[in-house]
């Protein structure tokens, strides 16, 4: 960030409670996504081993496939965001539409690759001739929600652009509230077996689209903003997403690399990794929910003409991020002796988790300085520069992830690389941040 005096205590806390009123709400929200796999998988794992295997495979397979686009919110949160900082309520409404737009043309665009490709994807995959045709079914059916999944990611950056992270925390905890309820309905009160898991998601999925587009076109009517399709706005949200797309993609394959040198290393690291890479997918959550805040923050007072402000607000949510990161990573080496014992009664697995744990909590402030400045240059708009960022980032991190079985090292010395990772991914944001040319003004970037 570039020099400035100290921010007056005023302006602190008005930030403060800017920060604190959208990042609890998001944090909830984004805690309650995963609860949607963790249900299905307690219901459908009463069936059977194959059954259960069957739904981890065709869910790996979907929800990598939603995350990669997770553009449809991010880009939103931010054109919206800054529609509402230059008083443009209608336009913001109108950049929103376009948005849930492209997500339904893509979601029809996977179903129709999904539908008919289904069991070769499954295969690819590597599932066992029991697994297999649970995991065919499960993805079919389930690939029907990809649509609806999709138009929530973008109705959900029309909200946070909005400044409204209360609505999606309500509406994630009512949809797996009903996701759980019809899954348990339709699995064993209906006998359908694991295709009534997959029908109950789809449905719970179509539920909280239909919320979320009751909200927006209510908005819409409100403000006068039109509904129908546009097709400049529909391929402009798709060019800014593309950044962005380019951004998910490296960093899901740095997870898949570690996951693949995890495996490498024996079944008891790769066992070691995947309870430590839970874990720091929930520390993520929580630092995610700052850097939502700061997308919609920073979009409306760049839309807003207030580049100070923006400046001031990107200065306290690091703070805040390096505090959070601070706290995360005490409650990882307090926790560890609880923590462990929970995933795993082999010593040799915890033997193997516990220093790549340490490693872990050593590096949650620098991953608080991480998401919160990558949601900061997200809500400027800077997607082409998080993108190089993210190519620059998987450049690194390979050689160093390689050389880590290559040279005899275990799962602390992978977690190194990770750490590594995080390390550049800091610096280049910090860089970023600290030049100022993420300071765009106006309604558009």
């Amino acid at each position: 960030m570039t020099q400035a005096p100290e921010i007056p205590v005023a302006t602190r806390r008005r930030h403060d409670r800017e920060i604190v009123t959208l990042a609890v709400p998001a944090f909830g929200a984004l805690v309650a996504e995963p609860l949607f796999v963790m249900a299905d998988s307690a219901i459908v794992g009463h069936l059977g081993t194959a059954q259960l295997a069957g739904l981890g495979i065709a869910s790996a397979l979907l929800t990598t496939a939603v995350s990669v686009f997770v553009f449809l919110a991010y880009a939103t949160t931010a054109a919206v965001a800054r529609r509402v900082g230059a008083g443009d309520r209608q336009g913001a409404i109108r950049q929103g539409m376009d948005g849930i737009w492209l997500a339904l043309l893509l979601g029809i665009a996977v179903i129709v690759v999904v539908l008919p490709l289904a069991p070769g994807i499954v295969d690819l995959f590597g599932a066992s001739p029991t697994a297999a045709p649970y995991a065919t079914t499960y993805l079919r059916v389930s690939a029907l929600g990809i649509p609806p999944m999709l138009m929530v990611l973008a109705a959900t950056g029309v909200l946070r652009g909005l400044q409204d992270t209360k609505t999606p925390l309500y509406v994630a905890v009512a949809g797996f509230l009903a996701n759980a309820a019809l899954n348990a309905s339709l699995v064993y009160g209906a006998g359908l077996g694991i295709a009534g898991s997959a029908w109950g998601t789809v449905i719970a999925q179509c539920g909280m689209a239909a919320v979320y587009l009751t909200v927006v076109v209510r908005g819409a009517r409100r403000h006068g903003a039109s509904l129908r399709p546009d097709a400049a706005g529909i391929r402009a949200s798709a060019q800014a997403g593309v950044p962005l797309l380019v951004r998910t993609l490296s960093l899901r394959a740095i997870l898949m690399i570690a996951t693949a040198v995890a495996a490498r290393l024996g079944d008891a690291d790769i066992a070691a990794h995947q309870i430590i890479l839970s874990l720091w997918s929930l520390l993520a959550f929580a630092l995610d929910a700052i850097a939502i805040a700061g997308q919609a923050i920073i979009g409306r007072y760049l839309g807003a003409d207030d580049p100070q402000g923006a400046r001031d607000a990107c200065r306290r949510m690091v703070q805040w991020g390096i505090a959070t990161g601070v706290v995360l990573g005490l409650l990882v080496v307090a926790a560890r002796p609880l923590f462990l014992p929970l995933f795993t009664g082999d010593p040799v697995v915890k033997d193997a988790a516990l220093p790549a744990l340490l490693m872990v909590a050593l590096s949650q402030p620098v991953c608080g300085i991480v998401f919160v400045l990558d949601g900061v240059l997200m809500g400027a708009g800077d997607g082409p520069y998080l993108a190089w960022a993210m190519l620059l980032t998987l450049a690194v991190f390979v050689p160093a992830a390689l050389l880590v079985p290559a040279l005899g090292g275990g799962l602390t010395a992978l977690w190194a690389a990770m750490t590594l990772m995080m390390t550049v991914r800091m610096a280049t944001l910090w860089w970023r941040s600290r030049s100022g040319r993420w300071l765009v003004t106006g309604a558009t970037r």
